[in-house]
């Protein structure tokens, strides 16, 4: 609870580095998990009903990013999402805001889901494929990873419109004379 109103959501940054990297774990650990299982338990390219056909499992393995976007792309989507987690790591001493850490925690875990792949998997090292299987109507196949990373974004977006600073900082107001 905040001691006076306008105070901010912090009691030191060490803290809320771990809040940020546990989250960022918890987003890893569920993205290769589900894709561990998509691989083994799908067909691919099947469709797998789970309610009705709003939402299906179809297995697919994209090479490029979001809607299919950048398929001959794929070494540079690689060191995109290398330099996204560089940079989130290099802020998250800085987080003080309990918000902030859960936004980028949930970025760099579907980052690093992200990176896992494309390092990992075939065809091969900064040309791997990204496992896709959660598919909506007219929307494209996703994963774990990716419905971190918009869900992070979203946030991000809603601290920054709202005036939020990521280290807990007071906003100064600005008084006319």
């Amino acid at each position: 609870m905040q001691a006076e109103a306008g105070a901010p959501l912090t009691d030191g940054g060490r803290r809320r580095t771990g809040v940020l990297l546990a989250v960022a774990a918890a987003v890893l650990a569920a993205d290769q998990l589900t894709k561990i299982l998509a691989v083994a338990l799908l067909d691919p390219g099947r469709a797998v009903p789970v309610l009705g056909e709003v939402v299906q499992f179809r297995l697919i393995r994209n090479p490029g990013a979001a809607f299919s976007l950048a398929t001959n792309m794929t070494p540079v989507l690689t060191v995109v999402a290398i330099v996204v987690v560089l940079v989130i790591v290099a802020v998250s001493r800085r987080v003080a805001h309990r918000g902030w850490a859960v936004a980028l925690g949930a970025v760099l875990g579907g980052a690093l889901g992200t990176v896992t792949d494309r390092i990992f998997r075939m065809p091969g090292a900064f040309r791997g494929h990204v496992v896709d299987f959660v598919e909506l109507p007219n929307w494209p196949v996703f994963n774990v990873a990716d419905s971190a990373i918009v869900t992070g974004a979203v946030l991000v977006a809603v601290l920054s419109v709202r005036g939020v600073p990521h280290d807990g900082a007071r906003r100064r107001e600005v008084v006319a004379t």
